[in-house]
């Protein structure tokens, strides 16, 4: 902070312009101008690039006189259009972020500091810029075939110089259309219900095109630049490498900002963190919107992998939850019953229901946690896991009390106490569904130290055991649901070998479970028979740190029980032969194998059981290369590494 209180050169806007920091036109030469307004939109996408990575409004994309004295552009059509669409987009997301309450991770990202970020006309800026760019084109056409300028009659060229006419044309076409393409994309993906994603896709690969159009614009800005080149070319904010004409950053008094020292990100990163913005928001715009939770769940958890950036991410949160339903159109109540009942019930009094009214509002609150940064989603995570709790001990509470009086039940009464049943189940699937993303994003934070491994793999395990017998439980009791709904009578057999077939879902979290406890049973042998593997604490007790990981978990007894002196129990008397007979690594492996065959038409899961795969494999492979070499072998050293999953460590075996 102490190093923006520094000021230097002008107080004021007014003292800037009077100075000629902004002149309009930017030169008498017609060539230097063109150059001189590609800079400056070339910095300005710097600056916006800037800003959404967390930088003050006031200091980056208002950091250009223009834009905080939009009238003196008006004799310009083509910096005024501009100028008015940057505010325009500018404003847009700044709402989107804002409606969407994803600012809390950068409080600075939605604070405007009295910035004239609206003003009359801007809802004509798309006309304004499409009548500049119909210009540009035109004469660009002219370019291209002299024999059509005769026809176009008087139009004047862009600038002085015949020979870089085509190429000016190109860059200030390829700006202006990929500005008037995001703005397509922006006011596309906000329409309600997800009724603008297919057109925003078009728009996005638009933009896209254009993208490469001013990236590939650069060599010949560069080879007829005339200006003051930027000190560092790595640095330079601009295609031509020249410094912008038009901007500074130190007029803070323009707003109540606080003075921070900021650098503006380089105008080749801008190019790329808008590249890479556009196709966060295409894998948003082809998701399916499906009804499903589940499905869901999976897409945000899956989208999160690539680390999307928070204007993306806030996009998907306001496209997942709108006036309080899925996608602006689905009732929690549907969602819920679908996911626990596997139906939909339209009843008014289920709808009604207190615990269904509390639940939608849990999962309303997931999603929107979800769709937060990493570290922020487990913190929230954490909290809501007593939420959770709190409402799966209501319903067991409800369901018990139904039972004691099961003798002086009616009909009704008796579809309740099923409803609380199907309920209690689904309720503790989303629990500990939570709680192992939970433990996971602590891998991908890099929270857990090696000497940790074992005692967080042990409880990974505990919680996606549970998560798998109360997934397995919820489908028994839909089949039975089903089964007393039917007038036909089954064959026991046939059923019998149905109920085989598990969902591949539920055998790719037998693979996590077989290398969670694979994992832990390893690395607690370790400890027990090898001297020098774990360094022990000099600033915290094992069981300190076990509380300070699992401490939120523990207040929402999830699971119920666990506790550090049962994991000591557990672990003290393992031993290599144990896991040698156990063949934890082997069994998930085979698993993965066969689900390659299910999920032959999903490349993305295909690649997660190509990752656990490896992990398996070359697990497997270093237990046996310990056994076989002796574990107490002083010269034999063990470490683990993320080499192929994010979350799922492989051993690496070395002698020293």
């Amino acid at each position: 902070m102490d190093a923006g209180m520094e000021k230097f050169g002008y107080r004021s806007v007014e003292e800037a312009i009077e100075n000629g920091a902004a002149p309009i036109p930017f030169s008498t030469d017609k060539t230097t101008d063109i150059q001189c307004i590609i800079d400056v939109m070339d910095h300005l996408l710097s600056c916006e690039a800037a800003w959404h990575k967390g930088y003050p409004l006031a200091q980056t994309v208002f950091s250009c006189i223009y834009l905080l004295r939009l009238e003196r552009t008006s004799s310009h059509a083509l910096l005024h259009s501009y100028c008015r669409m940057i505010r325009t987009t500018c404003n847009s997301v700044l709402s989107v972020v804002s409606d969407a309450r994803t600012h809390e991770e950068e409080d600075l990202f939605i604070m405007a500091f009295g910035l004239p970020l609206k003003g009359e006309g801007d809802k004509k800026c798309l006309s304004m810029l499409s009548a500049v760019e119909e210009t540009i084109a035109r004469q660009l056409r002219a370019c291209k075939n002299p024999t059509k300028k005769k026809v176009l009659g008087d139009m004047e060229p862009l600038q002085s110089n015949p020979d870089l006419e085509e190429g000016y044309c190109k860059a200030l076409l390829s700006r202006i259309r990929f500005r008037k393409y995001y703005y397509h994309v922006l006011m596309c993906m906000r329409k309600a219900q997800g009724r603008g994603l297919e057109l925003a896709r078009k728009h996005i690969a638009s933009c896209l095109a254009e993208l490469a159009s001013i990236y590939g614009s650069s060599e010949f800005l560069m080879a007829n630049a005339h200006g003051i080149r930027q000190a560092v070319i790595e640095d330079r904010t601009t295609a031509s490498g020249c410094q912008p004409i038009g901007f500074h950053t130190g007029l803070d008094n323009v707003a109540p900002t606080p003075p921070r020292a900021i650098k503006i990100i380089s105008w080749k990163k801008a190019l790329e963190y808008f590249e890479k913005l556009l196709q966060d928001l295409d894998i948003i715009c082809s998701f399916r919107l499906d009804p499903l939770l589940e499905d869901v769940l999976q897409f945000v958890v899956q989208f999160q992998k690539s680390q999307p950036d928070l204007v993306a991410r806030a996009h998907l949160q306001l496209l997942l939850v709108q006036d309080g339903k899925l996608y602006g159109r689905d009732p929690l109540s549907d969602v819920i019953s679908r996911a626990a009942l596997s139906q939909v019930i339209k009843d008014q009094s289920f709808q009604k229901n207190e615990f269904i009214i509390q639940l939608g509002q849990l999962v309303i609150n997931l999603l929107k946690i979800l769709c937060t940064n990493a570290a922020w989603q487990r913190r929230k995570l954490g909290k809501i896991l007593q939420d959770w709790g709190a409402t799966a001990a209501q319903l067991q509470l409800s369901s018990k009390r139904e039972v004691d009086n099961v003798l002086n039940i009616r009909v009704e009464e008796e579809e309740s106490m099923k409803l609380s049943k199907h309920l209690l189940c689904w309720t503790e699937e989303q629990t500990y569904w939570i709680a192992g993303r939970f433990l996971m994003l602590g891998f991908e934070l890099e929270l857990y130290s090696p000497s940790e491994y074992c005692m967080v793999y042990w409880y990974l395990y505990i919680v996606m055991f549970k998560l798998l017998e109360k997934a397995q439980l919820r489908i028994v009791q839909t089949n039975d649901s089903s089964k007393k709904k039917g007038k036909k009578k089954r064959d026991p057999l046939k059923d019998g070998a149905k109920e085989i077939q598990y969902p591949s879902h539920i055998l790719l979290l037998q693979c996590y479970i077989n290398l969670s406890e694979g994992l832990a049973m390893m690395l607690a042998a370790l400890s027990n028979e090898n001297s020098n593997f774990e360094k022990p604490s000099i600033f915290n007790t094992e069981q300190e740190r076990f509380i300070q990981h699992f401490e939120l978990l523990q207040k929402a007894h999830v699971p119920e029980g666990v506790s550090y002196i049962m994991f000591k129990d557990l672990m003290n008397h393992v031993n290599f032969s144990t896991i040698m007979r156990y063949n934890y690594f082997g069994a998930a492996q085979l698993i993965a194998r066969d689900l390659k065959g299910r999920f032959s038409g999903d490349p993305e899961k295909m690649s997660e059981l190509r990752r656990v795969e490896q992990v398996a494999e070359h697990n497997k492979i270093a237990l046996n290369v310990i056994c076989q070499a002796g574990i107490k072998d002083p010269s034999l050293k063990v470490s683990f590494e993320f080499t192929h999953h994010a979350c799922f460590a492989i051993a690496v075996v070395k002698r020293s």
